[in-house]
């Protein structure tokens, strides 16, 4: 699958939409890519999640961060026959009041999944969430890499490699297209 398919992908569910945008951080943009549109979109989200299920391995564990990623990991957990978890932002105030659902041992190997990366600061703390629980959390792959807000940066300085589908400069090279 190469990066252009991604973003034809991404493109035929109309994921990326152009104009002012105020971003979740507090910034604005030009552009924006709609994580809900291109996670309910059947053709991107197969897309996407066989792209990533080519990047993992059998003895690893997904890990989806609540909410936007949760699609993703479910997705890709099927494609790549690989079991998965859910690594929440904040505890629930009922039930068993967990970080993470979902069945995770001491030790294992997880690659976290995440839909758009801008600051990171949501992929990291999942990514302490999952360690406190126990995980080895050394990779994160990305749909999306914003390449703004030194995000990239922020999760390569709590340890973990992370791997982008698609950067924003590849993304908007033929805006026109």
């Amino acid at each position: 699958m190469t990066t252009q398919d991604l973003i034809d992908a991404l493109r035929g569910a109309n994921a990326v939409r152009f104009g002012e945008f105020e971003l979740s951080h507090g910034g604005t943009s030009e552009y924006y890519v709609d994580k809900y549109l291109f996670e309910t979109d059947p053709h991107c989200l197969s897309t996407i999640a066989q792209a990533f299920a080519d990047r993992v391995g059998p003895d690893d564990k997904l890990a989806g961060v609540a909410l936007g990623a949760v699609p993703l990991a479910a997705a890709t957990s099927v494609a790549a026959e690989v079991p998965y978890v859910i690594a929440r932002k904040q505890r629930k105030e009922y039930g068993t009041g967990n970080l993470i659902e979902g069945r995770l041992d001491e030790g294992e190997d997880v690659v976290v999944l995440e839909d758009i990366v801008t600051t990171g600061t949501s992929l990291v703390e999942a990514i302490e969430a999952l360690r406190e629980a126990g995980a080895t959390v050394e990779r994160a792959l990305v749909v999306v890499d914003r390449e703004e807000a030194d995000g990239r940066q922020t999760v390569e300085d709590a340890g973990v490699e992370m791997e982008a589908l698609v950067t924003a400069s590849e993304l908007l090279a033929d805006r026109d297209g």
